[in-house]
């Protein structure tokens, strides 16, 4: 099994440190960053330095109840914005009046659409009778620092950080 830390044989990434050591450990995105901003006003080496959120979680808000009108709703609209960059197309390439070929490009487009979005809510028989949004967050967020200046980096985070960036033990 390789080793997430180093880069495999051959492969270079910026998001990768050689050897990282943990620095601190917080429950917001913030305070790692306050922490880093410090290091970088303190001359530390900050490419040596990298932010990782740990512990993900999905979180889904929900936004309201889906119904037929507004699944058909976003149907049209979807499909009058499909209808409206295939008539942007069409217009370039022909002498054709562009307004008359965009404008029925989007009433198809539309029309597409509404019938998509229909089918696909039918087909669904309730099961997801709503909408949301969602996102994938860190519950912590971890400074690593290359070994290198590790010590360097604790040394400074220990002494002049101000309380609001200290690290957690410290």
């Amino acid at each position: 099994m390789s080793n997430p830390s180093r880069p495999a044989f051959g492969t270079t990434s910026p998001l990768r440190l050689e050897y990282p050591q943990s620095l601190a450990v917080y429950d917001d995105y913030a305070a790692a960053q306050r922490t880093v901003d410090f290091l970088a006003d303190e001359k530390f080496p900050v490419e040596q330095c990298m932010i990782v959120g740990t512990d993900l979680k999905r979180v889904e808000r929900i936004t309201g109840r889906l119904t037929t009108g507004r699944v058909a709703a976003g149907g049209v609209m979807s499909g009058l914005w499909l209808g409206l960059f295939v008539g942007l197309i069409f217009s370039i390439f022909t002498d054709e009046s562009t307004f008359g070929i965009i404008v029925s490009t989007m009433a198809l487009g539309a029309a597409f659409g509404v019938i998509m979005a229909l089918v696909g809510y039918a087909l669904s028989g309730g099961r997801r009778d709503f909408s949301s949004i969602s996102a994938v967050v860190a519950t912590r967020y971890e400074v690593l620092v290359e070994h290198r200046v590790s010590a360097q980096a604790r040394e400074l985070t220990g002494e002049g950080c101000p309380a609001r960036c200290r690290t957690p033990s410290g």
